[in-house]
């Protein structure tokens, strides 16, 4: 359980998807022809390393399963493929993250619930409640708002024999398409993700992680990490590719 815990928090954490049921308001209007798909290429056979120091801090790479199901692996570019993944849905306007397992493409053996979960402005003002998507987290929106909203959700990480229990609480706030760079690539759009995780994993339930991520648009997840919990850290996207 702890190691899949450190793999959800370290990765440039990202997708899976409700019945396409939501709070809808004005500020839900999508960027035309703009979705997650095409920043964080989650149906394509895509990969990613990111540098911070002068040398790969860590890698990424999506397994599409199906038309509506993939899975992310994160970990050590010298010690790949890792044993663990994130497996995320698209389904309607959402992508929803399900859970983890030891590896892409295999079975889940811990399965993420929400017990409660709300969606509100940039700011997490006017927050409301969201539909469950049978118990899975809302995890972004598949297509990309004109404005920036707030997700926050709390529930539970369990194997599938509920032998031990972790609780959990994921607070975000997603922007709209913006102009981004980094020193290996300029002139790029993304789309930024700030996040919180708290958790009990073997400890007191605390903060465990806060930082800021951009999606590139067209290369995928972590064109940019700016991490303040546990530690003050950075790193930028140095390679992108297919496989």
């Amino acid at each position: 359980m702890r190691k899949k815990l450190v793999i959800l928090l370290s990765a440039a954490t990202i997708v899976a998807a409700a019945t396409g049921l939501s709070v809808a308001r004005p500020s839900d209007a999508a960027a035309p022809g703009e979705n997650y798909g095409q920043y964080s290429l989650m149906f394509e056979k895509s990969a990613g390393q990111y540098w911070a120091g002068g040398a790969a801090a860590g890698q990424w790479a999506w397994t599409p399963l199906t038309a509506t199901t993939s899975d992310i692996s994160w970990g050590d570019p010298k010690a790949w493929p890792p044993k663990s993944a994130e497996h995320f849905i698209h389904s309607g306007d959402w992508v929803l993250l399900d859970g983890y397992n030891d590896g892409a493409g295999r079975p889940l053996t811990q399965i993420q619930r929400v017990t409660s979960e709300s969606i509100g402005s940039a700011t997490c003002t006017g927050m409301q409640p969201l539909p469950s998507a049978s118990g899975r987290q809302h995890y972004v929106k598949w297509n990309i708002p004109t404005t920036g909203y707030c997700l926050d959700a709390s529930g539970t990480i369990k194997p599938p024999n509920n032998s031990t229990t972790v609780n959990f609480r994921h607070l975000q706030k997603w922007s709209p398409p913006h102009p981004c760079s980094n020193q290996y690539f300029p002139t790029q759009t993304c789309i930024t993700q700030f996040e919180q995780w708290w958790d009990d994993n073997h400890h007191p339930y605390s903060l465990q992680l806060s930082r800021t991520l951009e999606i590139a648009k067209g290369k995928g997840p972590a064109f940019t990490n700016h991490t303040t919990v546990p530690l003050t850290w950075n790193a930028e996207a140095r390679y992108y590719w297919h496989y």
